[in-house]
């Protein structure tokens, strides 16, 4: 089943490459969307797909990349629109 996911991680995730790791392994696993940094010092990521790979993601986001210390991740799922052919680094 597809969807849509809108994820906050906040902790120690900008300046660490973070968005990197989040894109890469966004790619491999055949999501679409988006990730970038917020004012506020948290990341947000916008992923669409198969649910159970958006989970894989948000499953590896708090112990995927070892320079990041992630205090807490908020996903909101919503409805797949099927807008993103890739997945991006956005500023």
């Amino acid at each position: 089943m597809d969807a849509k996911a809108h994820i906050i991680v906040s902790g120690m995730v900008q300046g660490v490459g973070y968005r990197f790791f989040v894109q890469k392994h966004a790619r491999h696993l055949g999501l679409g969307g988006w990730v970038k940094n917020l004012p506020s010092g948290e990341v947000e990521i916008l992923a669409e797909g198969d649910k159970s790979r958006i989970e894989i993601l948000v499953k590896s986001l708090r112990t995927g990349n070892p320079y990041a210390a992630v205090r807490n991740i908020q996903v909101n799922w919503s409805e797949y629109q099927g807008k993103f052919t890739g997945f991006d680094i956005t500023f």
